[in-house]
This record gives C-alpha cells, sequence and structure tokens, in this order.
C-alpha cells in the first residue's frame, strides 16, 4: 500500500501521530506505540526532525485560563497586492502578538487573521492600533467567535 505522504512509511506517520498528541513521549514509549524497537525509532526521529517534518516541541498553553478567551477573526483588504507590499504586510503582521494566526487567501479579501485578546476593549485597541496601522491596510472586517468547537491543532489525517 502505497503512502499517502510520499518519503513516510506508516511507522514515521505513526511517529507524527504519537508526537502529535504528546511530544514528551520518551524513545521507549513511542517504540512501544509505534511497534518498532527503541534504536530504529530514534534514528526514524532524528531522520524526521533533520529534514524538517518535526520543526521543534512545544508546551501547548490553555489560553482561557490565562484569562484570553475573546477570539476575533479578521478580514484584511490590501491596497495593494504586488510583491513588495505583500512582503512589507507579512513582515509587520508577525510582530503582533495577539496575531495568532495570518492566513494568505484567494478571496475578496487578502488575509485572515486570527487575533486573541482578554476582552473587547483589548481587541478594539489591537485593531484600531496595530492591525488598522499594518503596511497597506486597505479596509477589515470582524468576526467574533462565540464557541471554539474544534481546535486541537493536530495534524488531521496522519
Amino acid at each position: 500500500m502505497q503512502s499517502r505522504f510520499p518519503g513516510l512509511d506508516r511507522f514515521d506517520q505513526s511517529i507524527l501521530r504519537e508526537l502529535s498528541h504528546n511530544g514528551r513521549s520518551s524513545i521507549s514509549d513511542l517504540a512501544r506505540a509505534i511497534g518498532l524497537s527503541k534504536s530504529p525509532t530514534q534514528a526514524r526521529l532524528k531522520r524526521l526532525e533533520a529534514e524538517g517534518i518535526i520543526q521543534g516541541y512545544r508546551a501547548m498553553i490553555d489560553p482561557i485560563r490565562l484569562g484570553l478567551d475573546h477570539i476575533a477573526f479578521v478580514e484584511v483588504k490590501l491596497t495593494d497586492t504586488r510583491e513588495a507590499a505583500l512582503a512589507a504586510f507579512n513582515a509587520a503582521v508577525v510582530q503582533v502578538a495577539e496575531i495568532e494566526e495570518v492566513h494568505m487567501l484567494a478571496s475578496h479579501f487578502d488575509y485572515l487573521l486570527k487575533v486573541r485578546c482578554r476582552s473587547m476593549s483589548d481587541f478594539r485597541a489591537v485593531l484600531g492600533e496595530r492591525i488598522s496601522s499594518l503596511p497597506h491596510v486597505s479596509s477589515t472586517s470582524t468576526y467574533m467567535s462565540m464557541q471554539t468547537v474544534k481546535d486541537d491543532g493536530g495534524l488531521g489525517p496522519i
């Protein structure tokens, strides 16, 4: 059976799936979970890291427990979509800490931002002072999230 992910066999995919659920798994636990011994599991893990498929490890922090439960999605339309304008916007938008995700889209607007704040007043300040002043911003439109139904940060179909 051919892998849906070129260059990754079922063991590699199992490693990725296991680590996406628990990035702190020991080599022994990981080997047991995927059905290989420790040495080949460790070699595969090092290869996945060296190839950049595994880019790093981090703690998943619950933003709700930190009082960051206000999520807004902001559509951004630019005045200019030539490469230099896109590069300027991209460089500036990554500097805004409240923006969790930035997606360039093929749509009637140019970018979709996921913004997380403590409150509506914090969001208004971020939108008015930071997002609206980013390079080449023409207009924005905001959608407030009432509830997050799914956000597992996982890889989906692996």
